[in-house]
């Protein structure tokens, strides 16, 4: 016989989570269907580990490349295991606090540990493991996982994916990583400030190609200067695996290479997480990537079928996909009729310098016929680099010409992640430039940069004495 629940939701991580929150706060009983760990990719095998692999490598490279005299710092031995242990106890506790003890809040919730396929959808009904159960709607929030791209021999490689980088025992001595993407640069990098030698290998035309072109450059400039070999415009032929090495056959803008190292990362992107789950098999429209298709409220082609996260494909980020999980749910669940605005959603690369973008690209807003203003402010006008003796990067802005409404922001420096967040307000809420210089901005931060650069619109702000007047 069949346990009845007000909704079932598929996937244990974020999106997950956040839909079975919306309906426990509802009073209506939750069936949580996960298979693998608790938690999903972003505390498992993504952000969290990522991040903090990133801050231990920033603090040695600081230690071995001091910005100051007279500190008589550098960087010790490295005990790569210890780091990683380190990672490791973060991620267990935080995968305790903030989804163990959570599920434990609401009784209301059933975990059930398996692998869930849906059978019928009037009413929903799901196998798990055998086991089924049945709700009048279903929350789909399987998730992605890293893609390889179909290269000859690399299916016959032991090559890492992101997972397997941040969990991996040993250092290579050579590291190639196939994609100049966030996830690539970002452990790439890790990877050559833990003493590492790291080739980065772009397809595309520029490095983290979905960013504004003169942050790409920035930042390709800002990586090459610290060691990093990183080339775009990659074609790979075939990848091959013999005596420890791997050997990675290329064009690189029409040139034939040869590029061979003792560990290769494959970061080209994940594909949505539904395959095996009966999906296609009760009517759910999948694109030609396997994202389930979804309107503006997150409903699939089937009425009784929503779904949030990284398996909508769409912007495959944490904080979207715990909001898509609540939407989805409450939506499924008939208590709202929300719509998904997707206007203003930042995106940061933790590389170092960071990137941090909102908004439209100068070459975005061309594409929609919008006539547009851009200013590109240098990080080494900004007090607070000078202060840190940093001043790698730059602010562009993008604005309407006619409005001066501020239509994008991006961002190349250090702190760009922290930076983006006036930003993220200034494009959600079509602020002009006026409205962002009547605004206070505490000098000697960096997020004073912004207001620099907007001020860069109508002053020569090298002109300007202190606290962006």
């Amino acid at each position: 016989m069949s346990k009845h629940f007000d909704l079932i939701v598929l996937g244990g991580g974020s999106a997950g989570f956040a839909a079975a929150i919306r309906g426990a706060e509802a009073k209506k009983r939750v069936a949580l269907v996960e298979a693998g760990t608790m938690g999903g990719t972003c505390v498992n095998v993504g952000c969290v580990p990522s991040k903090t692999l990133i801050a231990a490598a920033r603090v040695r490279d600081g230690a071995a490349h001091p910005a100051f005299m007279g500190l008589g710092v550098e960087a010790g031995p490295l005990a790569w295991t210890d780091v990683l242990g380190q990672k490791t106890a973060l991620v267990d506790e935080l995968r305790q606090a903030k989804y163990a003890d959570v599920l434990a809040a609401y009784p209301i919730i059933e975990w059930l540990a398996g692998h869930g396929v849906v059978t019928g959808v009037d009413p929903v009904s799901v196998s798990v493991d055998g086991t089924p159960i049945t709700a009048p709607a279903l929350v789909v929030a399987t998730g992605a996982a890293p893609w390889a791209p179909p290269v000859p021999g690399l299916a016959d490689t032991p090559y890492w994916t992101s997972t397997d980088a941040l969990a991996a025992d040993r250092l290579p001595d050579h590291l190639i990583v196939l994609g100049g993407s966030a996830v690539g640069l970002e452990i790439g990098q890790m990877y050559h400030r833990m003493n590492v030698e790291v080739t980065v290998l772009e397809a595309l035309g520029r490095m983290v190609p979905a960013e504004d072109p003169d942050v790409s450059a920035g930042l390709s400039e800002a990586l090459s200067a610290e060691g990093l070999s990183v080339l775009s415009g990659v074609q790979v032929d075939r990848v091959s695996f013999g005596a420890g090495q791997f050997t990675v056959a290329a064009r690189v803008r029409g040139r034939s290479r040869t590029f061979s190292g003792d560990g290769l990362l494959v970061a080209t992107g994940r594909r949505p997480n539904t395959a095996g789950f009966g999906l296609e098999q009760v009517g759910v429209a999948l694109d030609s990537r396997g994202a389930i298709q979804v309107d503006e409220h997150l409903a699939s082609s089937v009425p009784s079928i929503y779904a949030a996260g990284d398996v909508t494909g769409h912007a495959m980020f944490v904080y979207v996909a715990a909001s898509e999980g609540t939407l989805a749910a409450g939506n499924a669940l008939r208590l709202d009729t929300a719509r998904e605005d997707l206007k203003a959603v930042p995106r940061v690369t933790f590389t170092d310098p960071q990137v941090a973008s909102v908004g439209m690209t100068e070459e975005e807003a061309e594409r929609r016929g919008i006539a547009c203003d851009c200013r590109v402010l240098p990080m080494s006008y900004v007090p607070r680099a000078l202060a840190n003796r940093d001043t790698r990067g730059l602010v562009k802005l993008v604005v309407e010409q006619k409005t001066e409404r501020i239509l994008g922001v991006h961002v190349l420096a250090p702190e760009a992640g922290e930076m983006i967040v006036a930003g993220v307000m200034a494009v959600r809420y079509d602020m002009t430039l006026t409205d962002l210089t009547s605004l206070y901005f505490p000098y000697l931060t960096a997020g004073e940069g912004l207001k620099l650069a907007v001020l860069t619109f109508h002053k020569d702000v090298s002109k300007l004495s202190c606290c962006a007047g």
